[in-house]
């Protein structure tokens, strides 16, 4: 088991900034990453489970022989866009090495969209590159978590490839991705993946038979988006007070109603937008028409 040494990490991340197919790297856990877990909301139980089941994985990985218990050590996340996969992943992240008896964890996120190149073989080499240099002398020291955002990029659906777009070499940077993943998942234990999707269907189904959990996300049902309007609307109230007020009216409940079929980042948009529609931006005026008019407004966009 690695062990953290506070003082050597105190001001570096665990990857230098600008380094190719990185986009963030922090250590764990994170106040901020924290924050956005609060915002996302989900059906009861649901962000508890993940985040046990993130712990659980990591933890059986240390002592059971991956002959009898073959994890890889991976959590897909998938469903459509704007329903906070991204948030959570990070937070989840956050709340799985808070659990963990090794405090700081390092966090490393992966730009996919970096990697990929139309310059025949060069998205291979660049995968291998990430792996093979930047995340392993990372996992060689540290216990390790690793968020592929939009992972489809990256381990695209071999078998739904046409022959255009250098094909040849996105079968090759999917194998170089899968061959990677295999090294990290036998040889680092202590090494967590989450990977996120906006589209599961075009992820390799290579990549999505070596999950440990896969969680698909819904849109919001009515309680959620109640909750995510209620959650929005006090927070604009509590810098322009007065907004609130529209919480009492009966008809919010046609609000909620009305907003069948909006993500969560929609529904945070439409607060927005009601807000603007009242002269001098009087956002203590909003009221349940304007909600019921951002809603439609908003619709008419997406």
């Amino acid at each position: 088991m690695k062990q953290s040494n506070v003082r050597t990490i105190a001001h570096n991340p665990p990857v230098a900034a600008g380094t190719p197919g990185v986009a963030d790297s922090r250590w764990l856990p994170d106040v901020g990453f924290d924050a956005g877990w609060e915002t996302i909301i989900m059906p009861d139980g649901v962000k508890s489970r993940l985040a046990r089941q993130g712990a659980a994985t990591m933890l059986l990985r240390r002592k059971v022989a991956a002959a009898a218990l073959p994890l890889h050590g991976i959590i897909l996340l998938a469903g459509p866009p704007g329903t906070g996969k991204t948030t959570l992943a990070r937070g989840l992240s956050s709340r799985v090495a808070a659990g963990l008896d090794n405090s700081p964890v390092a966090y490393i996120e992966v730009d996919p969209h970096e990697l990929a190149s139309a310059s025949l073989g060069r998205s291979q080499q660049a995968v291998n590159e990430l792996f093979t240099t930047t995340i392993s002398d990372v996992v060689d020291n540290w216990v390790t978590i690793v968020l592929f955002d939009e992972v489809e990029t990256l381990v695209t659906d071999r078998a739904g490839l046409s022959r255009q777009a250098n094909p040849i070499d996105v079968h090759r940077a999917c194998d170089a991705a899968l061959t990677n993943l295999d090294r990290l998942a036998a040889r680092h234990p202590d090494t967590l993946v989450i990977a996120t999707t906006n589209f599961d269907a075009a992820v390799d189904a290579a990549f999505v038979s070596r999950a440990d959990v896969v969680h698909r996300f819904a849109l919001p049902d009515a309680d959620a988006r109640r909750v995510i309007l209620e959650h929005t609307i006090t927070a604009v109230d509590a810098a322009y007070p007065g907004a609130a007020q529209v919480l009492a009216d009966p008809r919010f409940d046609e609000v909620v109603a009305n907003a069948d079929g909006l993500d969560g980042r929609a529904l945070r948009k439409t607060v927005a937008a009601a807000a603007a529609m009242h002269p001098g931006l009087d956002f203590a005026a909003m009221n349940v028409d304007g909600l019921l008019s951002a809603v439609r407004e908003v619709r008419d966009f997406r």
